[in-house]
């Protein structure tokens, strides 16, 4: 890509249109606030008998500070981590430190809070280093290809996220002032956060700074760099350290902070800034600038505007930077050091598909039946029988609608890896589920008590607009399935913006928006039931007609072509059920359960290849999945109940990360 993306060989041109337009808003903050003199004087020589010179001393200034000294950190860290991995996309976010620091503090508050005492930042740190190093291992085996490392981090993001709901979920009262926090509020009431910021900021660009030749080494083949005599793995080690000890000090102050540590590189990378001295100077500095002029943005427009919620800035960054990721994937190099994407179908066929399905037909009938009979009460264990309406009448319903889920996800997945020959992609993978998420919860926020078919038209709008952006950018490119993949991950950045915006803001259906985005099953009655029962079968059996395209379309363009296949009119379609499927889905289970990736890979290693034979077979294992992990998820602590959603994500994201080691 050429350096004349931004300006020609001028990384300062774009820093210094940056700070311009940081001054501006600065000059406009401060008129708004009481003028800029007020402004310096109440930082110079406050008057502590004016309340607008303490709230300026005390909140704007300070607030500020932070902004600047948190952006330029992050810019900093994902400078850092580009260079050691070699991959334009790593960042703090997508590589789950972020959301590793986070985990780490909200498990510390509830179980050990005497840790805290120690220093916020240390676990922050903690926790951001276990996550990055399971990003790691799992990217290990294939030389860390920037696109395994990038799916790591997503599914490491978004098992990290399960594990903190299911704490939210059973700890609501206890957590619900880290909501704001984690979703990166850069609102203070003192200097402590710039004074903690501070000197480890500096720390770390001088420690930066000190390792900016050896680093330089990296930009060199493995085999030069240690014909230079350098050890390559401690030189990654250190440099990610590093990484993760700036982003763990942020995140302890400020919470997640998104997409700063991915944007700022990347922009100064293609105003011309080649070298790693360059981007660390330039990156930290727009950093900084973005960072703080979003957030002065956005002090401003919750003032003019007089909004009723809070906005935190660190999920408006997210927000902003998902349309920003999008724009970048094109531009950006990510074929250097691909890791080889598996083939469709390389396992072996099964020798009797038939007996298989029957098999697995009898494994669901024994989930359904110890789910519906069998359970904990508050003398233990006891079973029941069919005719025991009082308890059946609670149980049979949520058995159903379980199953009903996982049918429609396996069946959308199945469709989509056929569709795109890439045994990665899933409605969650995708960010279908995400976009489908973000229209039902703001379905369910704006729209005067909605019914549950309304939401349904809703939802599957949202996973059209999604699926609408995700052929829209990707259509020239001739749908490369690494591309589909990174294009999911902006959405489902997107869609943990949104969410934190929303639960952040106080509204007290926050927790019922929670339960829901779980994928609890504990609200379905009997005539819900019903319905997405119907809606299942109806669904899945209209995609058996179009197996013979679903047989030819993993074959490539020019085969589908030749065998007389209309390939516009045959994506339409099928991308038209995969959102129908996603939608009524996702209203049920929420939008993480990861059953529309494991379910049809699950069925591919069985070795039931052929479009029919893979689209039953994934059907019954996702109705298996579904209906097991809603029992586990009743039973596990009882009294207490896991949803089905997250025990399914818990035991889905395992089995991806497994399968990402593998690869």
């Amino acid at each position: 890509m050429s350096a004349s993306t931004l300006r020609r060989g001028s990384p300062a041109w774009a820093g210094g249109s940056a700070v311009l337009l940081l001054a501006a808003l600065f000059w406009l903050s401060l008129e708004y606030q009481g003028g800029v003199v007020l402004g310096i004087k109440a930082l110079v020589a406050p008057s502590f008998e004016q309340t607008s010179e303490l709230l300026l001393y005390y909140t704007w200034w300070p607030r500020l500070a932070v902004a600047l000294l948190a952006g330029a950190g992050l810019s900093l860290a994902g400078v850092l981590m580009q260079q050691v991995l070699r991959n334009p996309l790593a960042s703090p976010t997508t590589l789950g430190v972020a959301s590793g620091a986070n985990l780490a503090l909200m498990a510390a508050t509830l179980l050990a809070p005497g840790l805290l005492t120690l220093g916020r930042e240390w676990v922050a740190l903690a926790g951001g280093g276990l996550a990055v190093g399971l990003v790691l291992a799992l990217a290990w085996r294939r030389g860390l290809a920037p696109i395994v490392v990038v799916l790591a981090g997503l599914v490491v993001n978004l098992y990290l996220g399960a594990l903190a709901t299911v704490l939210l979920l059973f700890n609501h009262e206890a957590l619900s002032g880290l909501l704001v926090w984690g979703a990166g509020s850069l609102a203070q009431n003192g200097w402590e956060g710039a004074a903690s910021l501070a000197p480890r900021i500096a720390l770390g660009g001088a420690a930066a700074w000190l390792l900016l030749r050896p680093l330089n080494v990296l930009e060199l083949d493995d085999a030069s760099a240690k014909s230079l005599g350098v050890s390559l793995a401690y030189l990654r080690l250190a440099g990610l350290a590093l990484a993760v000890f700036i982003t763990g000090s942020i995140v302890s102050v400020v919470g997640i902070i998104g997409f700063i540590g991915l944007a700022a590189p990347n922009i100064v990378r293609l105003a011309g800034a080649r070298r790693l001295g360059e981007r660390l100077l330039w990156g930290s500095l727009l950093g900084a600038v973005l960072l703080a002029s979003t957030d002065l943005v956005l002090q401003w427009a919750s003032d003019a505007l007089a909004l009723p919620i809070l906005l935190p800035t660190g999920a408006i960054t997210g927000a902003l930077g998902a349309p920003l990721l999008l724009w970048l994937i094109p531009r950006l190099n990510l074929r250097a050091s691909q890791a080889p994407q598996p083939a469709m179908g390389v396992t072996a066929r099964h020798h009797a598909p038939g007996r298989l399905l029957r098999r697995l037909g009898w494994a669901l009938l024994a989930a359904a039946v110890v789910g519906l009979l069998w359970g904990q009460g508050v003398d233990g264990w006891y079973g029941i029988w069919p005719n025991d309406w009082d308890v059946m009448q609670w149980r049979l319903p949520r058995v159903a609608a379980a199953a009903a889920s996982g049918l429609m996800l396996a069946v959308a997945g199945t469709l989509l890896q056929r569709l795109s020959a890439n045994p990665m992609a899933s409605p969650e993978v995708l960010g279908i589920s995400g976009g489908c998420a973000i229209a039902l919860m703001l379905g369910i926020l704006l729209l005067p008590d909605p019914s549950r078919s309304l939401l349904v038209g809703v939802g599957t709008a949202g996973a059209l607009v999604t699926l609408g952006v995700l052929v829209g950018l990707n259509r020239r490119s001739g749908f490369v399935p690494e591309r589909l993949l990174l294009t999911g991950v902006a959405v489902t950045a997107l869609f943990e913006a949104v969410r934190s915006v929303i639960l952040a803001g106080g509204d007290p259906r926050g927790q019922q928006i929670i339960a829901w985005l779980a994928g609890s099953t504990y609200y379905v009655d009997v005539q819900s039931a019903v319905m997405v029962g119907v809606l299942a079968a109806f669904l899945a059996l209209a995609t058996l007609p179009f197996t013979r395209w679903l047989d030819v379309l993993p074959l490539g363009e020019a085969a589908a072509r030749a065998l007389g296949i209309r390939l516009n009119l045959a994506r339409l379609v099928l991308l038209v059920l995969v959102a129908l499927l996603t939608a009524c889905a996702t209203l049920v289970v929420g939008p993480l359960s990861f059953v529309g990736l494991l379910a049809p890979h699950m069925a591919r290693l069985l070795g039931l290849s052929r479009a029919r034979q893979h689209l039953w077979g994934a059907a019954l294992l996702g109705m298996l999945l579904m209906v097991l992990a809603d029992w586990l998820g009743r039973q596990l602590i009882f009294p207490y109940e896991i949803p089905a959603g997250l025990v399914a994500s818990l035991l889905g994201g395992a089995y991806f990360m497994w399968g990402l080691r593998r690869l």
